[in-house]
């Protein structure tokens, strides 16, 4: 892990491409996608709680993500995400749009 970390501004307006791409991976729990940013940025980036359920009931809002709540088997009961067929659209058109975005900015900076 380096001293540096990515800024939260730099990666705001992609909150919800990423959780959309975790849960294309499988059902999740919102602690469980809070800890798959941090593991799969090599502990360079942490998704704030706040910003995570911000971001899960906005895309649940729009259809793209739904929810259910899971067993008590293993503790408390857990409420899951899975994504939705509009929500893998989705995160096709925004990553087409970061792919966009990213050429643009490497020809600029």
């Amino acid at each position: 892990m380096s001293d540096k970390k990515i800024s939260a501004d730099l990666l705001r307006g992609h909150t919800d491409t990423i959780i959309l791409k975790l849960l294309m991976e499988g059902d999740k729990y919102g602690y469980e996608l809070a800890k798959q940013v941090t593991v799969k940025s090599g502990g360079e980036y942490e998704l704030k709680e706040a910003t995570l359920y911000a971001s899960q009931r906005r895309l649940e809002r729009e259809k793209a993500i739904s929810s259910y709540w899971g067993d008590e088997s293993q503790g408390g009961r857990r409420k899951y995400y899975y994504i939705n067929t509009k929500g893998v659209e989705q995160f096709h058109i925004n990553k087409q749009n970061w792919e966009y975005a990213k050429h643009i900015l490497d020809e600029l900076i």
